[in-house]
């Protein structure tokens, strides 16, 4: 039986999520499978992928065909350099130690790549979210100023409306008050 190591699709439409298994080359693709070796969720920024490394070694080792997808998979976490490592061992290239300490250096330097993404991504959206914060901060200060414009408006038409009504009642008390004025001249002459 020829085994290949593939994607199955999981996942509502437009948000993929797959399982990659390994299965019969004649099995359709989210049919019938021998083992579940990993998943790959292709909606995070990286990529999140968990792979059961020796399983998937396992099956590489024992001539199972990965397709091109499943092989990137593979060759992102390392596997295709651990099963062409132990090829070399094998062959009397090198031995198992200097295989080993070859695989933990690339590992780091993996590992170092994918935390400088992480920490690229994270400062990214971190100066995104000021960008936005500053944009924001810009547009409610114009509201304000705009605000404050409307309301000293007012307070100077509400002003202006007080003063013209202190003006009319002012007229009106300065005619009243001279009548009243007279009378009492007169009734001052009258006193003495």
């Amino acid at each position: 039986m020829a085994t290949k190591i593939r994607l199955a699709r999981h996942g509502r439409k437009g948000r993929p999520f797959y399982h990659v298994v390994v299965a019969d080359s004649r099995a359709p693709r989210d049919g019938k499978f021998i083992e579940k070796i990993g998943t790959y969720n292709p909606n995070t920024n990286p990529a999140t992928i968990d792979l059961k490394f020796d399983r998937a070694l396992y099956w590489l080792m024992t001539g199972a065909q990965p397709t091109e997808t499943a092989e990137r998979i593979l060759s992102y976490k390392g596997v295709l350099l651990k099963k062409h490592l132990l090829e070399g061992v094998k062959k009397g290239a090198f031995d198992e130690a200097a295989a080993e300490t070859k695989f933990n250096a690339w590992m780091k330097e993996k590992e170092a790549k994918v935390q400088a993404k992480i920490q690229q991504l994270a400062q990214a959206g971190d100066a995104a979210a000021k960008a936005r914060l500053e944009a924001e901060a810009k547009v409610r200060a114009a509201k304000e100023e705009v605000i404050a414009k409307k309301k000293a408006e007012l307070a100077a038409a509400e002003a202006a409306k007080k003063a013209e009504e202190e003006a009319a009642a002012a007229p009106a008390e300065e005619t009243a008050a001279p009548a009243e004025a007279p009378a009492t001249e007169a009734e001052a002459p009258a006193a003495e």
